[in-house]
């Protein structure tokens, strides 16, 4: 099957993309629950809750990740397939004989895979990152920003661990850290738990993208998942990038990091694709859906053929960090990455990236906060 897309289908990069459109969707009588003192202290509170439990959980260790790396070594991210959203880059001249090109990672998904050989990983064990990032390619609204924070994390495991129920199991357990963070946070702010904002649920609901379609198929992509998270307020998708009956992905995907290609069979015992998938949860103050992470279980060295000749760029193999998985030089694993200020911003109730994060936001995003109760982090 040809993957290669359609630019009209509703596959756009994220945000909103209308400033006019936003002015609509932040959130009207607001008020933040915590002052901006109250709210650096709940946020590191989360974030060492979170990274700490992460490494207990799917047993992983800390550990410095790039900001910064070769053009040359195909590590980047780039996030889709369809080549819109590009690094920033620069060169440097150095001794003028021994120059390098380099890009500011969009995320550091290849690269913590050839960590996890550099590191001496064994079977079952891992790595966490706190991972900054620049995509310049994003549209400046309440949940997306050109700087990035994520927890990116990488598993090393076995062939026979390429399924749905190893998948499944790490996704619960990153659900358990997630929900004990909220705990955790509510009893140092017990403002946070209000009627108002309910709480996350006890429990995720897994859903393949191909009967989220067959359930909404009038809807696009994003109507569909506020539909879904309507019903369940906490779901992973499973199956983001394979095509669907309809002609599309439910998402884009890359096509060198994450599995979506293999068959799988859903709960009822249908034929599915996709070994990767994204949270998302209902956000009870923006009104709106809201992704947490990306993650799955990562490309073969067969799947990663299938999906660049089924995407049209056969060209990659050339790259270092994919012959290195041609080679069975870099090991066989799971991962994916948490959005820290996504995260934040939910267990905070805040309705803006930029109460849990220091950015730039254009003029006219911070004005229209403003006249909303909602400020931003100079």
């Amino acid at each position: 099957m040809n993957l290669v897309l359609d630019k009209k289908a509703d596959l756009a990069g994220p945000g909103i993309g209308n400033y006019d459109e936003l002015v609509n969707v932040l959130p009207a009588n607001y008020t933040s629950l915590l002052n901006p003192k109250e709210t650096q202290i709940a946020l590191s509170l989360v974030k060492r809750y979170i990274e700490d439990h992460l490494c207990t959980e799917l047993n992983l260790i800390r550990v410095e990740v790039p900001l910064i790396v070769d053009v040359d070594s195909g590590v980047n991210d780039y996030l889709d397939r369809d080549g819109s959203r590009t690094p920033v880059g620069f060169h440097i001249t150095n001794d003028g004989k021994h120059p390098i090109d380099a890009q500011v990672v969009q995320a550091a998904t290849k690269w913590k895979r050839v960590a996890l050989q550099q590191f001496g990983m064994d079977v079952g064990e891992g790595l966490v990152t706190d991972m900054r990032a620049v995509r310049k390619d994003y549209f400046l609204d309440h949940d997306h920003s050109a700087y990035v924070d994520q927890w990116d994390w990488e598993k090393r495991i076995t062939a026979d661990m390429r399924n749905l129920d190893v998948l499944k199991d790490t996704v619960r357990r990153i659900w358990k850290v997630l929900k004990g963070a909220e705990s955790v946070v509510q009893n140092a702010f017990p403002q946070l738990k209000t009627d108002k904002y309910p709480n996350l649920p006890d429990e995720i609901v897994f859903l393949h993208a191909e009967e989220i379609l067959e359930m909404y198929p009038d809807l696009p992509r994003k109507a569909r998942e506020t539909a879904i998270l309507q019903k369940y307020p906490a779901v992973f998708i499973i199956g983001i990038g394979w095509t669907l009956e309809d002609g599309y992905p439910h998402e884009m995907r890359a096509a060198d990091y994450d599995d979506w290609v293999t068959p799988t069979v859903s709960a009822g015992g249908r034929p599915m694709h996709g070994l990767n998938g994204d949270i998302l949860v209902w956000n009870p103050v923006t009104k709106r859906r809201h992704e947490l992470s990306s993650m799955g279980i990562r490309v073969t060295k067969d799947t990663l053929v299938q999906q660049l000749e089924a995407t049209g760029q056969m060209d990659f193999l050339k790259l270092p960090y994919h012959q290195a998985i041609l080679d069975d030089r870099i090991p066989l694993s799971i991962g994916g990455g948490i959005g820290q200020s996504r995260t934040t911003m939910l267990l905070l109730r805040k309705a803006h990236l930029g109460e849990v994060s220091v950015t730039v936001w254009p003029k006219v995003l911070k004005e229209m906060c403003a006249k909303k109760n909602i400020f931003v982090i100079e």
